[in-house]
């Protein structure tokens, strides 16, 4: 054996992998159930409605909400996003519906505080689920109107906070919608809500199985004027600078594992919390691929947000944090 290569092999990296505590003891990234936020779906209705592309999911009536987020808060899990699963009678091209303080969404916000007040209720601010176009913004014409939007943007993220939500997240991609919001929020005596920014928020295809839950998806057209092209990495610098310049308290960059240079990028341009969402379709994704037996679900959501918090992310989204919790809290 050459002396070379006796030097080379005295630096050996195996040892500090020898045993599962010496493993531990190194660990750089270590994922808890408080990184995580549940995404749930709600509607009027008493019974569950699954939803067929997300295995585990379901809409839920307020009852049911309330139980699901019990579940998660005693698991560790600090907080849930609400979206609203309305029906297309009370949908129209303004979404009227989310200024109704007796709303779905609204009902649902009050409930949760008043049953589970340490949980932190983040609510969606966006026309999708409220608008007959299917378009985060009002559509007037063939085009979503930016100025338009933001005063209906505004009221809603209001009502929100007058129900109880502790943050409320636009998801909408309009120029100057957190400026409005902060501004709105402010006026109205609620300066410690606080706005979690989809600051950056891609085109992206992997929100199928959302668009199921919640019968979102646009009538016509798409959403590429408005929300970011896959393959800009660079322009998510100047999303998260106008936000923070607007009064953004979280940045969030959705969505995650597709973006995870991003999510990268954000955290090292930014002192402000970094949110990043593990998308129904990359949970679906994991499901599916399960149930044909290709790959061990529990082992690849945990890497999935291990990956997640070690790109930059403090907070996850994720369809699966309950999955998540219950592994960790296990000790997996």
């Amino acid at each position: 054996m050459s002396s070379a290569y006796q030097i080379l092999l005295s630096d050996r990296p195996r040892r500090n992998r020898r045993l599962a505590g010496l493993r531990a003891m190194q660990r750089q990234t270590v994922l808890t159930p408080s990184d995580l936020v549940l995404p749930l779906f709600v509607h009027d209705l008493p019974d569950r409605k699954p939803i067929g592309s997300m295995p585990g999911h379901a809409r839920l009536s307020v009852e049911q909400l309330v139980e699901v987020s019990r579940e998660a808060l005693e698991l560790g899990v600090p907080g849930v996003a609400l979206f609203p699963a309305l029906s297309d009678h009370l949908k129209d091209p303004r979404g009227k519906e989310s200024l109704n303080p007796e709303g779905l969404l609204q009902r649902a916000v009050r409930a949760l505080k008043q049953e589970l007040p340490e949980l932190v209720v983040i609510t969606d601010v966006a026309l999708d689920p409220y608008s007959s176009d299917g378009h985060d913004g009002v559509l007037i014409g063939d085009r979503i109107d930016n100025d338009e939007t933001l005063p209906v943007l505004a009221g809603m993220a209001v009502a929100q906070a007058k129900a109880g939500a502790d943050i409320v997240a636009p998801s909408d991609m309009m120029d100057g919608r957190v400026g409005a919001i902060r501004d709105a929020l402010d006026e109205a005596g609620f300066t410690d809500v606080g706005i979690c920014s989809y600051a950056v928020k891609y085109a992206s295809a992997f929100y199928g199985p959302f668009r199921e839950a919640l019968d979102s998806a646009p009538r016509a057209g798409d959403k590429k004027t408005y929300q970011m092209d896959p393959g800009n990495s660079r322009e998510a610098l100047r999303e998260i600078a106008l936000d923070e310049a607007e009064g953004a308290d979280w940045l969030m960059v959705k969505p995650g594992l597709p973006y995870l240079d991003v999510v990268r990028l954000v955290r090292e341009h930014s002192a402000l919390p970094v949110a990043a969402y593990h998308v129904s379709g990359e949970y679906s994704m994991l499901k599916a691929a399960a149930a044909q037996g290709w790959l061990d679900f529990d082992r690849c959501l945990l890497e999935s947000l291990t990956s997640l918090k070690r790109a930059g992310a403090d907070v996850i989204f994720t369809y699966g944090a309950i999955e998540a919790a219950k592994l960790l809290r296990a000790g997996a």
